[in-house]
């Protein structure tokens, strides 16, 4: 184990004090079209949803 060093110490509490939010200031665009199609019609998955609930 190595001497306790106060002035590493002190540089490693201001080095993670310090908050990098430049994420932020660059938001992400997405561009595109999404699509999904289960197979089913409303009707069916309508018709399954009541047989599994008995009603």
């Amino acid at each position: 184990m190595g001497a306790y060093d106060e002035e590493e110490h002190e540089r490693r509490e201001q080095k993670t004090a310090t908050i990098d939010a430049d994420f932020d200031e660059q938001r992400t665009e997405y561009r595109g079209k999404l699509t999904y199609d289960s197979g089913e019609s409303a009707e069916d998955l309508l018709t399954q949803f009541k047989q599994i609930h008995g009603k």
